[in-house]
Formats: C-alpha cells, structure tokens, sequence
C-alpha cells in the first residue's frame, strides 16, 4: 500500500522507487498547484536484481543486499523530503523464489513497502506515465522492454484499450542464450525465431485499430534507436531496427562497450532482437523513443489517489472483464456496485473512510459472487480466492487482499476483527474491511431477487439512518434479507437502520423498520 510520511511544508511531495530487472531508481517530485509535476531528484543505481536470476531462479545473497542498501539510502531521502513513497518491483522480483524474503528485509531494514506488481499492471503504470495528457481521441502503441519482460499497450488517450506483457527481456534473453561475445546466425536466427513465437502466444490477432507509429518508453528501446536512426530523425523504422539487429550481433564485446554503457552494451543485442520481433509482430513501421515510463506512471497514480474527486474507471472495467471471464451475473454485480457506491457516499460522516477505499468497495461489489463460478456453496470463499489470485490493474497485492476480504464477508460469517481472514490485516484495514462488508451486505440484500428492482435510494444519516427506496416492483425479497443485516449494521457503525419503501404495493409496508432476526 502506499505510505505516507509526514510532509514538510504544505506542498504534497511525492517518490516512486522502480525495482527494475537492470536497475533500480528513484524519482522525487513535488505536486504544484496546477496538478504538474516538478521533479526536485532522480537517482537511477545499477544493482542488478536479475543478475543470475533466470538461471538460479533465485536473487543472490550479494544481489540482494546491494538491492537493500539502495533501498535503505532511497527511504531515507524520501524521509527527509516528507515524501508519499509508492515502491514497486518487476519482473525480476516477479520471477525470484524468494521475493518474500526481499519484501520482508525492504519493510524490515529500509522501512518501504515493496509492491510486487503484475504484468498488466505494469503496463497500466507504463500507459499513464507515457501517454499522461493525451487527448482522448489519440489511438496510440506503446512498448517498453526491460530486462525480464516487455509490456505492450493499446491505448486510446491516456486510458489503456487492452495491455499485455510478455516474459521477454533484454536480461533474460541474454542469460537464457548466453550471449557474451559475436552472435552468430544460426544462433541469431534461433533467437528471432524464440521471441517471435512467445510475442504470438501472447498476442495471437492483430490489434484493430492500433497505430503503425509507436513509443517505446525504456532505456534499452532508446540506446537502440539512437543507434539504428538516419541521422536527423527522431524514429527509427523497421528496416533500420533489422539493421541495427545484424549490426550489434556481428559486433564482439569490446566494440559494443564502446557504443553503449557497459551494462547496457551486454544486453543491448537481446533487447533489439526483442524490439524487432515486437515491431514485426504488430506490423509497426516506426518506432519513436520517448523519456518517460514507469516512474512517471507510478507518479501520476499518486496524483491521482491524491485528489479526492477523480472517478477513474479504469479499475471497475478491470474487474468488470474479470467477472466476464468468470461467468458472473453482470446486471447483478452493477447494481449492487451501483448501490454500494451510493451508501458509500450518503454515510460519509458516519463510516468515516478514507476516499481510497471506495473503488476498492467498487470492485468488491463487482465481483462480490464470482466464486459462483466455482461453486455456489460457499462461493463467497471462492470469491475471496478468486480475487486474490485476480489481474486487477490497478490493485497493489495488499490492496487486492483488502478487496478479497471485503468480499469474501458479502454473506454468511460476519466480519469479526477475530476472524482467520483478518489476521493479515492492520487494526486500521479490519475497520475499513469491517465497514465497507457492512455496506456492501446492505447493497446485496437490496437486490436479492438479482432482478435489480430497486430504482434509486436516498441516505438520510442520523442517529438512525434512513433509506428511503423507489422501486419498479415488489422488494418483499429484498426487505426480509435486509433485516437481517440490521444487527451488524448497529454494531458495526452504532446506529439504526430503517426503510422507507416509496413504491411498495400494499401500504403497510411503505414505511417498515428492520425488524431483529427471528
């Protein structure tokens, strides 16, 4: 989750801390009042993470405690600009068999919180560092490779259409072939042929719509295009990058040391041969390097966790995708999203959340009953495996708990602080959990019948809240199940809970406390 450290002075500064396979790097930036972002300091170190890792599966002792160092020196500068800190790692720690272990001494020794984060969301971040701003007609394509993976993004202004990754990078590439000294064409050919088929595993149809001009937002991307370019332009075409691919593999070590950096240099033939295989692929006729990627996107999603009135829906579509692959019942989880949402905001003074945890009730309703996909009994613990073990762009692997547990007390158990599930959690996650489960009970019981007949309800706070329901049909079903969540409801917020029921058929019931359990 992201950290906060106290601030300064009033303006918000922020810090993304990238664990890359080839590097590590930090990037501080103050918020100015316009929304921009001023960079106050980078730092970029050549630790290596995924040194011997693709032949080990494992980050070495020495590797680990350079990685470690970095990270303590990163904290602490972090710490004296008061900065919010959002740290995540990629695809080295993705891979590593003991990545737990290297979370474990970065909270224990540095004091961050290390994200392992996903493919996908990877490339999210990726998307909003390179394309923040874009108007939102502009179709665009990025890549970026880094040393254990390439992620790919289809993007319509600033907002990802589709995202993939692909376990190609230019480290792994190289280990995997080892690849020191001249390539020779056999075993270029052999290469090219290993990248081309693990891009079309990954992507097997043609984008539609995707552009034929592309950005490639990493290091290696740039040291290569600067490389194959004409002299004068600012993109290298498919051509050139096929040129550059033979040029670099004909050359031995030391000549490439003296075009490259020396760590760029040992990789820089895997990371073209990748870059060209990509470019083949999506039939992309030129390639543009660009200097912004995952720290920039790491930013500007702490930008936008900062402000309390951004509607992203990036994450909702994410879930919603999601459930569609699960078989969920669309209309159902959208209503009782749509009805979670609007307790949320009606009992503000009363459940006394923060605004980061509103999406995460978002998805939790969405995907609240997708375990039915494994089993009606007991689905909502499938649900609770389930969207732990989901893609969801967006979601740290914390956050994603978070949303799993709220879920997972959608019915049945109630959403005791002594619970197995809540043993993970802080005291501060088990009362945002313990609330937003309660609402989301709520939103549930009030589509029962899963025929969404509640039309729009309106909160009235007090020291008794007050739904007043418009419906479309008979809630009989919904009112019965929503006695049955008064109890939590009075013990989890200590108020009452009442009904007024505008469009009920018999007009006893158009105004009926909840009654207690039987």
């Amino acid at each position: 989750m992201v950290q906060r450290r106290k601030a300064k002075s009033a303006d918000d500064v922020l810090a993304a801390i990238d664990v890359g396979t080839n590097a590590v790097r930090l990037e501080l930036a103050r918020v100015l009042p316009d929304g921009a972002l001023e960079t106050l300091h980078t730092e970029r170190d050549p630790v290596r993470p995924g040194e011997g890792l693709y032949q080990s599966g494992v980050i070495g002792t020495e590797v680990a405690d350079r990685l470690i160092s970095t990270l303590r020196r990163y904290a602490a500068l972090c710490r004296r600009s008061g900065a919010r800190v959002r740290a995540v790692a990629t695809s080295a720690l993705r891979d590593a068999k003991n990545k737990d272990e290297i979370v474990r001494r970065a909270r224990e020794e540095a004091g961050l919180t290390l994200e392992v984060i996903s493919g996908r969301e990877e490339a999210r971040l990726i998307c909003l560092g390179v394309l923040h701003g874009k108007a939102p007609s502009t179709r665009s394509l990025c890549i970026d490779i880094g040393g254990g993976s390439t992620e790919i993004i289809f993007a319509t202004g600033e907002t990802p259409k589709d995202l993939w990754s692909v376990d190609l990078g230019s480290v792994r590439v190289t280990e995997l072939f080892k690849l020191r000294d001249k390539v020779g064409k056999k075993q270029l050919t052999l290469i090219r042929n290993f990248t081309r088929e693990m891009i079309a595993e990954t992507i097997a149809h043609p984008i539609s719509g995707a552009p034929t001009a592309a950005l490639g937002s990493s290091g290696t991307i740039g040291a290569i295009v600067a490389f194959a370019r004409s002299e004068g332009m600012g993109h290298a075409t498919m051509l050139e990058v096929t040129r550059a691919v033979e040029e670099l593999a004909d050359m031995d070590q030391e000549k490439r040391r003296k075009r490259f950096d020396p760590r760029r240099a040992d990789i820089i033939v895997a990371g073209s041969v990748v870059l060209e295989a990509v470019m083949r692929h999506l039939k992309v006729q030129t390639i543009t390097a660009v200097d912004r990627g995952l720290r920039e996107g790491v930013l500007q999603d702490l930008v936008r966790r900062r402000r309390t009135d951004h509607d992203d829906h990036t994450l909702a579509d994410a879930a919603v995708l999601v459930g569609r692959r699960l078989g969920f019942s669309e209309a159902h989880g959208r209503q009782v999203a749509r009805l979670s949402l609007t307790l949320f905001d009606g009992l503000a003074g009363v459940h006394q959340l923060p605004a980061s945890a509103r999406p995460w009730l978002e998805v939790a309703a969405l995907l609240h009953d997708v375990g039915h996909a494994v089993n009606y009994q007991k689905h909502h613990k499938h649900s609770h495996y389930l969207i732990l073990n989901a893609d969801l762009p967006g979601l740290s692997d914390r956050e994603r708990a978070i949303v799993g547990a709220i879920a997972r007390f959608h019915r049945r158990s109630k959403p005791d602080a002594a619970h197995e599930v809540m043993q993970p959690f802080t005291p501060a996650e088990v009362r945002l959990i313990r609330r937003c489960a309660t609402l989301l009970r709520v939103a549930d019981s009030l589509d029962r019948s899963h025929h969404q007949p509640v039309q729009q309800i309106v909160v009235r706070p007090g020291r008794t809240v007050q739904l007043k329901v418009r419906a479309k049909q008979s809630i009989d079903l919904e009112l019965w199940d929503l006695e049955h969540e008064r109890e939590l409801f009075r013990e989890v917020f200590g108020r009452g809970l009442t009904i007024a029921n505008a469009a009920a058929p018999r007009a006893s019931a158009s105004r009926s406390p909840l009654r207690a359990r039987g």
